[in-house]
């Protein structure tokens, strides 16, 4: 048995044929769809990238003790446990933050991986002198009052962008690539995992002429292709350009994905091989007059995901399922498709059986990011949960024996007065420090609790006032903080009891 898992970045929901979009050119993942069985509620579990890997590895959530950070010592990580057990474990990435501060050790869970350079402001090209910009390109790529690593970040993808000038020398062509030579040189060989994982469609929204000719429209505005996180100012002019420029390399990703399917069919590997195609999150492109992530909530378009998975064993293909999923399932599905026995603290469902017999999976769930709402969904609601002081958002720890931020370890100033905690129950008896949080990645705190009737209102346009759904799911989020074994101050910053679980 063998298993390939597909991983973008930023991939949109709402932006896919099989989920009813009708403008995208996408036809190789509705050809995805007609082999697959196609989960209808997905959701995000950890925000953002690297929270939602560290669920991949251990399929149990990471926000409510700790922010981005690299994989903790006492975590299980679903890669190392294949290889523990014989299976042999590659991964194939453009993912540039794995090789920061704050992605260490994942990357090395793995017998071999391969890393493909010049994503987003990836330091590759080592160039002193200023790259020259285009008069149009928007401003936020040269504007002095934008923070330095934000000026700098963007600086070195313009320089990166420079020797990308064909399509096979960007890093989404170069790891689908390496992924495919992987499966040419493997596929007779049995009990292995690949992950191919590219940070395409992530912004910026970079790719070649022939696919931003798939979405022929009149723009005479500046370079727009990589927004800010923040409100929308811009036109709708603007705002409709950018949607096309994301569509242009969602067109491209589609087409890498029919690569794959192509090589899937030409070595007849639907019989023995699993095949998970998956994103962490989505990506507002001016939906609730807000760009992009984590500043705003966590609306359906970011936190609804798609998900489509193949099991060889049950070969249901073109069909859907309505249950609740997470990235944290991913890791069980795996390990349980290699008759590998599942770590205790991993909280994920194997999703085997629901595709075959549409087993049950949860009755709801949790997602969020360190600080931010804590949010539950049961499918119909989602209902998200600010702290009870929102100018304070206290109290808030980090629980890490990693102290590593997104670009950079934990300031001196931040570790003065670091406490040890008691062990969690996933710690396997290790105490972590506890770091006051300082929300250094530049997040705002919620300021209003929301509650949203996903059947009369999908757009989440207009929060409800419905006191007895607020009740009742405010309890099931308690349950599930609690069984999660949250530490107690989420409970006091958002005014919650911890109660047992059921």
């Amino acid at each position: 048995m063998k298993a390939i898992l597909i991983m973008f970045d930023t991939l949109n929901r709402r932006m896919l044929p099989p989920y009813g979009c009708d403008w995208v050119h996408a036809p190789n993942f509705a050809r995805l769809a007609e082999r697959t069985a196609t989960f209808d509620n997905c959701y995000v579990g950890s925000m953002p990238c690297m929270p939602a890997r560290r669920e991949l590895h251990t399929g149990r959530h990471n926000f409510l003790h700790r922010s981005w950070g690299p994989l903790e010592p006492f975590d299980d990580s679903m890669p190392e446990i294949l290889s523990e057990n014989d299976i042999y474990t590659h991964l194939s990435t453009d993912h540039q933050h794995y090789f920061e501060d704050g992605g260490a050790s994942y990357h090395t869970r793995y017998d071999s991986w391969t890393f493909h350079r010049g994503q987003e402001g990836d330091p590759w090209i080592g160039q002193v002198k200023d790259p020259v910009y285009p008069e149009t390109l928007n401003r936020m790529t040269t504007d002095a009052s934008q923070p330095r690593w934000l000026q700098n970040t963007r600086r070195q993808d313009w320089i990166n962008r420079a020797v990308m000038d064909s399509e096979e020398k960007q890093p989404q062509a170069k790891t689908f690539a390496a992924g495919l030579d992987f499966i040419r040189r493997n596929h007779a060989q049995d009990r292995w995992f690949l992950q191919v994982e590219t940070f395409d469609p992530h912004e910026p929204f970079f790719t070649q002429q022939n696919y931003k000719d798939l979405y022929p429209h009149e723009y005479n505005g500046k370079l727009f292709d990589w927004p800010p996180y923040r409100q929308v100012e811009e036109t709708e002019e603007e705002v409709q350009h950018l949607r096309y420029e994301y569509a242009a390399l969602l067109s491209m990703c589609d087409a890498y994905l029919g690569k794959m399917l192509d090589l899937m069919d030409e070595l007849s590997m639907w019989d023995d091989t699993m095949l998970i195609v998956c994103t962490d999150h989505g990506f507002l492109l001016g939906e609730h007059d807000w760009w992009a992530k984590i500043v705003p909530p966590f609306y359906n378009e970011v936190a609804h995901t798609p998900l489509f998975i193949w099991d060889p064993r049950s070969r249901v293909a073109d069909a859907r399922r309505p249950q609740l999923a997470q990235m944290i399932d991913l890791p069980a599905t795996l390990l349980e498709f290699f008759s590998v026995a599942r770590p205790a603290d991993m909280q994920g469902i194997p999703l085997g059986d629901v595709i075959a017999e549409n087993a049950p999976t949860r009755d709801a769930a949790l997602f969020g990011v360190h600080g931010g709402h804590v949010n539950i969904t049961d499918g119909r609601y989602v209902y998200m949960r600010g702290p009870l002081d929102p100018t304070q958002n206290e109290p808030l720890s980090e629980y890490t024996l990693m102290p590593n931020h997104m670009r950079h370890r934990f300031a001196v100033a931040e570790l003065q007065d670091i406490q040890l905690a008691e062990p969690f129950s996933f710690t396997k008896g290790c105490r972590t420090m506890k770091v006051a949080s300082t929300q250094s990645d530049r997040r705002p705190p919620p300021r209003y609790t929301m509650l949203f009737d996903l059947a009369a209102d999908p757009d989440q346009t207009a929060p409800i006032d419905n006191p007895t759904e607020e009740t009742r799911l405010s309890a099931r989020m308690s349950e599930l903080m609690t069984a999660n074994d949250a530490p107690p101050e989420q409970f006091e910053r958002l005014g919650l009891p911890i109660q047992e679980t059921v």
